[in-house]
């Protein structure tokens, strides 16, 4: 591989904690403030550099997709090789406390997450909804985090993004063998949850973005 100014070995070296730590790319502009940079053209002609270099690839039919590449196996944290990082949409808020209506219709904004980290793969239609309230922190899950979510059938235990009775809601899906299935919080001040006339599950809930 070709050599690296200085500045580009710091950003390579931003970009592989940010994406290890987090599970996510960092976004132009949080490169753009973590390097103090006057716009967002100079992080894109860095991040070009890297790629024409071969230290990042972008991932072919994917926006703003990248894993980072290595020369040989010992230049690579464990954790880093199998870094493959995807555009995600985020559709709004949902409610960990009473069920409430999900903010949902068109992207308001996008992340990029490692699938390898976030559990999920690459061929279902997965999004993150913002965490709004207080009912699921036992399970560590915190008001302001953002939650990915994979369509997919649940098992009980699992936790779901469920439309319940006409309102979305953030909860743990519990099947007894002998009576219909219904919502737990994670949170004693909350109650559980019976559907009344539908339980929809819209997904699981495959991993946490923490809120910083």
């Amino acid at each position: 591989m070709d050599e690296l100014t200085l500045r580009q070995q710091e950003i390579l070296g931003f970009l592989q904690v940010f994406s290890q730590e987090r599970g996510f790319w960092p976004s132009i502009r949080e490169i753009r403030d973590h390097f103090g940079f006057n716009s967002t053209n100079a992080v894109v002609g860095h991040l070009r550099a890297l790629e024409n270099k071969g230290y990042i690839t972008r991932i072919a039919g994917q926006a703003r997709t990248y894993r980072i590449t290595y020369e040989n196996s010992e230049e690579a944290p464990a954790e880093a090789e199998s870094l493959e990082v995807i555009d995600m949409p985020v559709y709004g808020n949902i409610a960990a406390g009473y069920p409430d209506g999900i903010e949902q219709g068109d992207a308001i904004d996008r992340i990029q997450v490692d699938i390898n980290t976030a559990g999920i793969r690459r061929s279902r239609r997965s999004f993150a909804l913002k965490v709004r309230g207080d009912s699921m922190i036992d399970a560590g899950i915190y008001d302001g985090d953002m939650v990915i979510i994979e369509p997919a059938l649940p098992n009980d235990g699992d936790i779901v993004a469920a439309l319940i009775d006409g309102a979305t809601t953030l909860k743990r899906f519990i099947k007894p063998a002998d009576t219909p299935p219904y919502l737990k919080a994670e949170n004693i001040n909350y109650p559980d949850l019976y559907p009344v006339s539908e339980l929809v599950i819209q997904g699981i809930a495959r991993s946490i973005v923490r809120k910083l």
